[in-house]
Protein backbone atom coordinates (compact mmCIF):
# COMPACT_ATOMS: atom_id res chain seq x y z
CA UNK A 1 0.00 0.00 0.00
CA UNK A 2 1.49 3.30 -1.08
CA UNK A 3 1.14 6.66 0.61
CA UNK A 4 1.03 5.43 4.20
CA UNK A 5 3.09 7.05 6.91
CA UNK A 6 3.52 5.72 10.44
CA UNK A 7 4.21 8.56 12.87
CA UNK A 8 4.65 9.02 16.61
CA UNK A 9 2.32 11.95 17.32
CA UNK A 10 0.10 14.75 16.06
CA UNK A 11 3.01 17.03 15.19
CA UNK A 12 4.49 14.41 12.88
CA UNK A 13 1.01 13.62 11.51
CA UNK A 14 0.51 17.29 10.62
CA UNK A 15 3.83 17.31 8.74
CA UNK A 16 2.90 14.18 6.76
CA UNK A 17 -0.51 15.66 5.93
CA UNK A 18 1.21 18.79 4.63
CA UNK A 19 3.56 16.61 2.56
CA UNK A 20 0.60 14.74 1.04
CA UNK A 21 -1.14 18.04 0.22
CA UNK A 22 2.06 19.23 -1.50
CA UNK A 23 1.97 16.00 -3.55
CA UNK A 24 -1.50 16.91 -4.82
CA UNK A 25 -3.85 15.19 -2.38
CA UNK A 26 -6.78 17.09 -0.94
CA UNK A 27 -7.61 16.86 2.74
CA UNK A 28 -10.68 14.83 1.69
CA UNK A 29 -8.25 12.17 0.44
CA UNK A 30 -6.18 11.97 3.63
CA UNK A 31 -7.11 9.77 6.58
CA UNK A 32 -5.72 9.26 10.05
CA UNK A 33 -5.95 6.26 12.37
CA UNK A 34 -4.92 5.74 15.98
CA UNK A 35 -5.63 2.71 18.14
CA UNK A 36 -7.42 4.78 20.76
CA UNK A 37 -10.72 5.88 19.24
CA UNK A 38 -10.80 9.18 21.18
CA UNK A 39 -7.24 10.03 20.11
CA UNK A 40 -8.14 9.25 16.51
CA UNK A 41 -11.22 11.49 16.66
CA UNK A 42 -9.32 14.33 18.35
CA UNK A 43 -6.45 14.24 15.84
CA UNK A 44 -8.83 13.98 12.89
CA UNK A 45 -10.78 17.00 14.12
CA UNK A 46 -7.71 19.06 15.03
CA UNK A 47 -5.93 18.33 11.75
CA UNK A 48 -9.08 18.88 9.68
CA UNK A 49 -9.00 15.56 7.82
CA UNK A 50 -11.39 12.66 7.28
CA UNK A 51 -12.28 9.64 9.27
CA UNK A 52 -12.77 6.43 7.30
CA UNK A 53 -16.52 6.04 7.07
CA UNK A 54 -19.38 4.67 5.00
CA UNK A 55 -18.11 6.20 1.76
CA UNK A 56 -14.82 4.35 2.01
CA UNK A 57 -16.02 1.15 3.69
CA UNK A 58 -19.55 0.70 2.49
CA UNK A 59 -22.66 0.31 4.62
CA UNK A 60 -22.12 -3.34 5.57
CA UNK A 61 -18.59 -2.88 6.90
CA UNK A 62 -19.52 0.36 8.68
CA UNK A 63 -22.35 -1.39 10.52
CA UNK A 64 -20.17 -4.44 11.20
CA UNK A 65 -17.62 -2.18 12.94
CA UNK A 66 -20.05 -1.77 15.84
CA UNK A 67 -19.56 -5.46 16.59
CA UNK A 68 -15.83 -5.74 15.92
CA UNK A 69 -12.95 -5.33 18.30
CA UNK A 70 -10.98 -2.11 17.77
CA UNK A 71 -8.15 -4.07 16.12
CA UNK A 72 -10.56 -5.76 13.70
CA UNK A 73 -12.20 -2.41 12.95
CA UNK A 74 -8.84 -0.76 12.22
CA UNK A 75 -7.76 -3.59 9.91
CA UNK A 76 -11.10 -3.37 8.04
CA UNK A 77 -10.65 0.38 7.63
CA UNK A 78 -7.12 -0.05 6.30
CA UNK A 79 -8.28 -2.73 3.88
CA UNK A 80 -11.04 -0.40 2.65
CA UNK A 81 -8.25 2.00 1.58
CA UNK A 82 -6.40 -0.71 -0.33
CA UNK A 83 -4.19 -2.43 2.24
CA UNK A 84 -3.72 -6.16 1.86
CA UNK A 85 -4.51 -8.43 4.82
CA UNK A 86 -0.80 -8.62 5.68
CA UNK A 87 -0.32 -4.85 5.41
CA UNK A 88 -3.38 -4.16 7.55
CA UNK A 89 -2.09 -6.58 10.17
CA UNK A 90 1.36 -4.94 10.15
CA UNK A 91 -0.08 -1.42 10.43
CA UNK A 92 -2.45 -2.50 13.20
CA UNK A 93 0.58 -3.71 15.20
CA UNK A 94 2.10 -0.24 14.83
CA UNK A 95 -1.14 1.24 16.14
CA UNK A 96 -0.96 -1.15 19.12
CA UNK A 97 2.38 0.50 19.97
CA UNK A 98 0.69 3.92 20.19
CA UNK A 99 1.70 5.15 16.77
CA UNK A 100 -0.53 7.04 14.34
CA UNK A 101 -1.09 6.15 10.69
CA UNK A 102 -1.69 8.77 8.00
CA UNK A 103 -2.98 7.48 4.64
CA UNK A 104 -3.43 9.38 1.39
CA UNK A 105 -5.78 7.65 -1.05
CA UNK A 106 -7.44 8.72 -4.27
CA UNK A 107 -9.44 5.47 -4.24
CA UNK A 108 -12.71 7.00 -3.04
Amino acid sequence: MENVKVVENGVEARQEIENFVEQGYTKDEIYLLAHDKKRSEDLTDNLNINDIGVGEQGVFDSVANFFRTRGDELRAKLESLGASDAEAERFEKELDLGKVIVVASKAN
